[in-house]
């Protein structure tokens, strides 16, 4: 039956549940032989006995049944004899997703829904990723008025940020229905950060004030999205399409045993995943669901981008299909997500979206962990420092990654940490990054691996140092919500179930280093402003990127003989790791320094007319003529 499954794939759009006044329309795809499928009908989301039971029929590949009589606001599930489900596509249930919800989709949308618009990005190159936790984000701030939901997010408090800090792209962690939160103690403190999907297709309930009322989290979601559109920023959603919470009580289990999964050659269940089970991509059931599922976070929730979760668990055909059929409903679309898998796939790594394979998959982007652990050292070791705690031959890494992972002349292949070839075709299908919510935060991380800093002025000249690498390659730039606040976890290595007291911001620390805010919204200003450090295309990135000859320690390079639309046809950044002063010979010029000594003033009179530049330690130098 699998085979009948297949060749219907194709064209189901996954619509499981129609309703109007009059009726209310099931369909389930389900194999063919199962016996006794049934809808049930619930006055409640959770608890109570079924009010209605009808039994429903294979017609043309599909269960189906009709239900007379207007069922507003009731509940449903279906059922075949393994357990109830919502289905694999439920669009609003109940609490804790147990139960799919019967509800007017008109009810769901804020007022001026229909006027919000996506913000204009003409490049992935343009945009400045800020990866968040809705607890993480808000939860401690005093004067949040829905401290760890969707809706601070719409506060002023937080678009204010948000806008000073200068990101125009907000990648929000896992906001789907995620199991490990129980949505009915939510007066108890949980914490997770949601990667164990339920409902892949329904909000979590936990961030909305009402997680009873299946119309309030998809309001107060929408209401997110439109404030965040209003200030111009992007919204781009944590998929993770690669697992399920588990096996046995999963919606897709219990709809279509085993057919979701992978399976090893000895018909255990594959674990490419690291959570148990590893879902089949290649699978045309499991391809339609991720592409349905994608485009309806589009239309109806007006996501801007997606980040999926272990990329390298999902086959090469899938992401290029969907890359493809998101393009025809808007190119600028942003996909991105990370190239490698938890674990040995039950498919081989030449058919994975592995970020070896990145060239094979136009216009999608992956994580850069060749930058990542050149800055700051490798993931399995946070003793172990990188380039900025002195560790030898780490430049060439950071060489890479500053050129977007795509093939350099200056870049020699044999010194870079992890990829011997280059991977990216184009600049903007690197993220360059120094840290996010997985591993340690940047701050912990400096702390672990570099044991004898000094002082605390020595821990922000490192993090600024690092995340000028990040700001001034030619990949998209990526960073963790906090760091701009110097945040720290308090050296925990995985934050995933770690309370509040560990995971949440410190927004004191917006007064406590000013100087760090500062640097990080003038670093994303200069950025913005000046297009030599986003030129978007390999071809020009090998015209205008030049590395410069510096010592150990020392990472230099020119922007050279750009006319973009400013005077600064050439720029200089030289990004010293050392703890003392060090010179570098560059052109000869007359030079305009904008950035020293943790300071960026685009506005600078002070100037350089020489050949030789002499860096501070541990911090950058910027020029421009």
């Amino acid at each position: 039956m699998i085979v009948a499954t297949a060749a219907r794939a194709q064209d189901f759009d996954f619509n499981e549940m129609e309703y109007t006044p009059e009726q209310t329309t099931f369909r389930l795809f389900a194999p063919a032989k199962a016996k006794g499928v049934k809808v049930r009908i619930y006055n409640q989301g959770l608890g109570g006995k079924a009010v209605k039971t009808v039994s429903m029929k294979y017609v043309g590949g599909l269960w189906t049944a009709t239900v007379r009589g207007d069922l507003l606001n009731k509940f449903y599930t279906f059922d075949m004899g393994r357990g109830e489900t919502p289905g694999v596509f439920a669009k609003a249930v109940g609490v804790n997703g147990r139960r799919g919800a019967i509800i007017n989709n008109m009810k769901t949308c804020p007022a001026d829904w229909s006027s919000d618009r996506h913000p204009v990005i003409k490049s992935p190159a343009d945009l400045v990723v800020y990866e968040l936790h809705h607890r993480d984000f808000s939860i401690a701030r005093k004067d949040a008025k829905y401290p760890g939901k969707f809706l601070a997010l719409t506060e002023p408090w937080a678009i204010e940020h948000l806008k000073q800090l200068g990101v125009n792209a907000v990648h929000i962690l896992p906001s789907y229905d995620y199991g490990s939160v129980d949505e009915t103690r939510l007066s108890q403190p949980q914490y997770n950060w949601g990667y164990d999907p339920v409902n892949y297709n329904v909000p979590e309930g936990s961030y909305s004030t009402d997680p009873y009322d299946p119309v309030c989290r998809i309001r107060e979601f929408k209401q997110m999205v439109q404030a965040l559109h209003k200030a111009g920023i992007a919204v781009i959603l944590d998929v993770v399409y690669n697992h399920t919470y588990d096996i046995d009580h999963s919606n897709f289990q219990l709809t279509y045993p085993d057919y979701y999964y992978r399976k090893t050659p000895t018909q255990s269940y594959s674990n490419g995943s690291g959570c148990g089970n590893e879902t089949a991509s290649e699978k045309p059931l499991m391809r339609r669901f991720m592409i349905e599922s994608v485009k309806y976070w589009y239309n109806e929730y007006r996501i801007d981008g997606f980040r999926f979760d272990l990329m390298g668990c999902h086959d090469i055909e899938t992401m290029n299909t969907i890359r493809q059929e998101l393009s025809k409903l808007d190119p600028s679309i942003f996909i991105y997500g990370e190239g490698w898998s938890a674990g040995a796939c039950a498919l081989p790594n030449e058919q994975l979206g592995m970020k070896a394979n990145i060239s094979q998959m136009p216009g999608i982007a992956a994580f850069s962990d060749e930058i990542r652990d050149g800055l700051r050292g490798p993931f399995d070791d946070d003793k172990k420092p990188g380039w900025l705690g002195g560790a030898p031959d780490c430049e060439e890494s950071i060489k890479f990654g500053i050129a977007g992972a795509i093939a350099h002349p200056q870049v020699d292949m044999t010194k870079v940490n992890y990829s011997k070839k280059p991977w990216a075709a184009e600049p903007t299908q690197m993220m360059a990054y120094v840290s996010c919510h997985d591993d340690m935060c940047l701050v912990d991380r400096l702390r672990s691996s570099i044991p004898a800093l000094a002082a605390e002025a020595e821990l922000i000249r490192l993090d600024l140092l690092a995340q000028t690498a990040v700001m001034t390659s030619q990949g998209v730039p990526f960073m963790l919500s906090g760091e701009e606040l110097l945040r720290n976890k308090k050296l925990v290595h995985n934050s995933f179930e770690s309370p509040d007291s560990i995971n949440q911001l410190d927004w004191q620390n917006k007064e406590r280093y000013p100087q760090v805010f500062k640097y990080y919204r003038d670093l994303i200003a200069l950025r913005k402003n000046h297009p030599a450090f986003r030129l978007g295309d390999a071809h020009l990135v090998r015209k205008h990127l030049e590395f410069l000859d510096a010592p150990a320690g020392v990472v230099a390079f020119r922007l050279k003989d750009y006319a973009g639309r400013d005077d600064w046809r050439n720029i200089i950044v030289i990004l010293n790791a050392n703890r003392e002063t060090t010179t570098v010979d560059i052109p000869k010029g007359a030079y305009t320094v904008v950035c020293k000594d943790g300071v960026i003033d685009e506005r600078s009179a002070m100037t350089i007319s020489d050949c030789r530049a002499a860096v501070s330690p541990q911090s950058a130098l910027i020029l421009h003529d």
